[in-house]
């Protein structure tokens, strides 16, 4: 990496003063690494918790003699003038701290995120989005202010598809031609041959109807064996019936696809995406163009894969991957032999990172925003697509729209539409608020069905956007 040469030789600054909102898993690893992280200070931290606002600095280590408490704006000026660092229950104090170079918007709420976003960039500072439901609503708009105010706003790398943009721009920029690409699931299926059974390894909670095991009948092995040949299909399709009962993708999976989908360009097969489950040898067989045995019709296909391995094999790691050519024979033939796996005609090779590291990793994407000024995105982020809802079951009239993680919905990615009443509604539009009729199970769920919530900066910024972007439509 060059980011030590950048880093000394480009710098602005000497350092980059960073603001947290929201102290959860996310923006706690934040604070934790940043004690060995050079040129990152995190000045200030909020969360609605004050436990879990102090709570991040004690986790880190931090002298908690030089951490205090800020109530208002000019509390908190004065303790950083102390050499203080200072945490905080009102996050709409982060924005408003001169001290504050990069507010890291974690909060995890679409409403207050784009608040407090639209709140910093005003206050002409650099925004780094890990809130994904407010990216994947309004974050092309905030970027377009962003930059009309001189200021970064940026994906972040730790977060699946802040990497996945990295990587596809990587692979551009070397003249690469991208088949597919995507992000693996957290979850993994381990497939243990001598028991006949398979498990998903996953640190999340299972609930019903999922279960943590099947077992795999005697005569359904033959269908998690390496795919043969011209078999991508067949192979997929059936072991999406056999492994049914394991926890599938959930809405936050298809939000972060949307997301890097809106910045590279790259496009969805189907709205629900294929999601195989995939041993890493088998990425390059499936998930390449048809013509070569794979799934796809097209290059630029964005998609899900879950990791099949065995119990002694290594996975995927929750990372991304890319299958790729070279459209010159010799230096394809060059990828497809040193090491890289290949399909079976040799046409393409999955590349493939198997990590992603949270908020442990986002540093450099806050340095990149706060010492020289540049995002660790791409250039034209526009909304392409949308992730939108389908009610999972009946929902009657006056219930309140669960998130991401709501059994009550489905996620679906569809190409992006203004808000209009018959249009399918942006999935976070409807985070919160309540629906307006009754809303049988496997309705796509539109404008017209949902209580538009009064003064809602989100919804205002969505029609912003939609003006901007999507005039005429």
């Amino acid at each position: 990496m060059v980011y030590h040469h950048l880093y000394a030789n480009f710098a602005k600054v000497s350092e980059v003063r960073v603001g947290i909102i929201g102290a959860g898993n996310y923006g706690t690893a934040i604070v934790t690494q940043a004690p060995v992280t050079p040129r990152l200070n995190v000045a200030a931290v909020a969360d609605i918790s004050i436990d879990a606002a102090r709570g991040a600095y004690e986790k880190a280590g931090f002298d908690m003699a030089k951490v205090a408490y800020a109530g208002t704006a000019e509390q908190a000026k004065c303790e950083i003038a102390r050499g203080n660092s200072i945490f905080t229950d009102k996050p709409e104090l982060i924005g408003s701290i001169a001290a504050v170079d990069i507010v890291c918007e974690c909060s995890g709420v679409p409403e207050a995120s784009v608040k407090y976003a639209v709140q910093a960039i005003e206050a002409g500072k650099h925004v780094a989005m890990v809130t994904k439901d407010c990216d994947v609503a309004v974050g092309p708009m905030l970027k377009r202010l962003a930059k009309e105010a001189g200021v970064i706003y940026t994906p972040v790398d730790g977060d699946q598809h802040g990497l996945l943009i990295q990587f596809y721009e990587w692979a551009k920029s070397v003249g690469l031609t991208v088949i597919s690409g995507g992000k693996a699931t957290d979850g993994e299926f381990v497939y243990d041959e001598a028991a006949g059974t398979v498990s998903i390894k996953t640190d999340k909670k299972i609930h019903e109807p999922y279960v943590e095991t099947v077992a795999v009948s005697d005569e359904d092995r033959k269908w998690l064996a390496m795919i043969p040949e011209g078999q991508a299909a067949e192979y997929v399709a059936r072991r999406k019936d056999i492994l049914a009962r394991l926890p599938q993708p959930g809405a936050y999976d298809l939000c972060e696809i949307t997301v890097a989908a809106n910045y590279t360009g790259m496009k969805p097969a189907v709205d629900t995406l294929v999601h195989a489950a995939l041993r890493i040898t088998e990425i390059p067989v499936a998930y390449a163009e048809i013509a070569n045995g794979g799934l796809f019709g097209q290059v630029d296909t964005i998609d899900l894969a879950t990791c099949l391995r065995r119990p002694d094999e290594s996975g995927l790691g929750g990372g991304v991957f890319l299958v790729v050519r070279c459209d010159n024979a010799y230096s394809n033939h060059v990828l497809v032999t040193k090491g890289q796996i290949p399909n079976y005609d040799e046409t393409t090779a999955v590349i493939y990172r198997p990590y992603h590291l949270c908020g442990v990793e986002t540093s450099t994407s806050l340095l990149m925003a706060g010492l020289l000024g540049i995002d660790t995105g791409s250039e034209d982020y526009r909304p392409r697509y949308d992730l939108v809802k389908v009610a999972a079951r009946d929902i009657k009239a006056g219930e309140v729209f669960g998130n991401d993680h709501s059994p009550m919905l489905k996620a679906r990615i569809v190409p992006a539409v203004p808000v209009a009443l018959e249009n399918p509604a942006c999935a976070h539009l409807l985070t919160g608020n309540r629906a307006k009729v009754d809303i049988p199970a496997g309705t796509l769920i539109t404008y017209d069905m949902v209580e538009e919530p009064q003064a809602s900066s989100l919804w205002e910024m969505r029609r912003l956007q939609d003006r901007t972007f999507l005039a005429g439509q």
